[in-house]
Order: C-alpha cells, then structure tokens, then sequence
C-alpha cells in the first residue's frame, strides 16, 4: 500500500511540474512580441462596443483583452466571464468574486489575448 500511495504522489506532482512548465515555456514567445508591438489605445467607448459573447473584450489593470476565442475554454461556466465583456474586470480578474485571486499560470495567459491599453478618463 505504500508503494502505491508513493507512485500516485509522484505521479500526481510530475502532472503538476509538467502543466506548469507548458505555462511558462508555451508563453514565452508571444510575451516578447507583446512588447514589441506598437501600443494601441481603447476608448472605454470602444470598449463597450465589445460587450458580447461573440465579441468580448475586457479591461485588467488598464490593459484590455479580447477574450472571445478563451470563453468556450475557461474552466468556469462562461457567464463568469461573460458578464464582464466590454467592462473594466480589474477586481473581478484579483478576486474571482469571492476573494482568491486567479492563478499564475492565469496571469501566463494574459499577453496571447491582449488587444492594446484603455485610455484613462479624464
């Protein structure tokens, strides 16, 4: 019986190990040609024009993503994410709702949807 509860626990943290580095090793192209793009300025007008399922876009910490092609993927039912379509999800992206934050390989994620950065109100 130990031996068995040995191989699982390997098993499970080699599972754990290898999802992470896919993260981080999957990202780490399309960070570089994020930067190197020229920077695009969104209107909150412009970004409430991208408030549906079909065409969704969300502002995180003042940069804005469009996440339609993400919707069908994300681990949650989709009106999580849905809701916030073309609306500043800053608090919602910290918070899940309810307080824990979403994970770092979330936040890996990010550059591969990003459209450009939202113009700050005056």
């Amino acid at each position: 019986m130990k031996r068995f509860m040995l191989i699982c626990f390997a098993a499970f943290w080699s599972s754990v190990v290898s999802i992470w580095a896919y993260a981080v090793l999957a990202t780490d192209g399309v960070a570089d040609s994020v930067t190197e793009q020229r920077v695009i300025s969104i209107s909150p007008a412009e970004l409430a024009r991208h408030a549906g399922t079909d065409d969704c876009w969300m502002a995180i910490e003042g940069v804005v993503y469009d996440f339609t092609t993400y919707i069908p993927r994300h681990p949650a039912p989709p009106v999580v994410m849905t809701d916030w379509c073309g609306k500043d999800a800053t608090q919602q992206y910290r918070t899940k709702g309810y307080g824990r934050p979403h994970s770092p390989a979330a936040d890996a994620l990010l550059p591969q949807y990003r459209v450009g950065v939202l113009e700050q109100s005056e």
